[in-house]
């Protein structure tokens, strides 16, 4: 591990590689930000979320908690979300599971866990959600990473139905969102293809924010 005055070393390194190469670096990033993304993911210490994505400071917006949820009574995310939409306008929101994840193993442990039941709670809640789908793999790591996914699938859910998407995207026709898990074994990115706009379409029949009469309450 890094010893703790190492990381100022460090700092003072990193420092001078980027003045070295763009002497103004540091006076652009006190001016403003104009991020095209907004990544929710996971706190693990594993997953550099500005490197697997390849891009430099100033180019995401970034909120991480266990598990990368995305809880309508957590008034962290839905302000970072919010901000990033309404403010910052991003084009596009991800939400960025990985494999061999603790918090969704931990909610997979049929044991009381204090403090961590109520937020371990949701991931349990997509499990029961997709239960006939999960109890169907034999494979016990199998089923777990399945469940990584359709965490990240939920969450995506989660962030189709707040409203502030919900009107930027009918006013502007962004941000979409983006569902992604990261493999820890090969530092590679997997796309689920969540059909965005098709998500849109199904929710809003219950979930239409947009003040528009968007609302379908029969089915087609």
């Amino acid at each position: 591990m890094t010893d703790y005055n190492q990381v100022f070393e460090n700092n003072r390194r990193w420092v001078a590689s980027k003045t070295a190469t763009e002497a103004d670096f540091f006076e652009k990033m006190v001016d403003s930000q104009s991020p095209k993304y907004l990544y929710i993911g996971c706190s693990d210490s594993r997953v550099p979320t500005n490197e697997i994505m390849g891009l430099e400071a100033g180019e995401v917006f970034v909120h991480r908690n266990i598990a990368n949820l995305v809880c309508n009574t957590d008034l962290n995310v839905m302000s970072v979300i919010n901000y990033a939409v309404v403010h910052l306008e991003v084009k596009h929101i991800v939400v960025c599971g990985h494999y061999n994840c603790g918090g969704v193993k931990a909610a997979m442990q049929p044991q009381d866990l204090g403090i961590l039941n109520p937020w371990l709670r949701n991931i349990r809640d997509v499990y029961r959600l997709h239960m006939d789908e999960l109890n169907s793999i034999t494979n016990e790591h199998e089923r777990y990473n399945r469940l990584v996914e359709l965490n990240v699938q939920e969450q995506c859910i989660n962030i189709v139905k707040t409203a502030a998407v919900q009107k930027m995207y009918t006013n502007r026709g962004y941000p979409t969102v983006h569902g992604w898990v990261y493999d820890l074994k090969n530092g590679l990115l997997k796309d689920l293809q969540i059909d965005f706009e098709g998500v849109l379409h199904e929710i809003q029949r219950i979930y239409d924010l947009t003040g528009q009469g968007l609302m379908k309450n029969d089915p087609e």
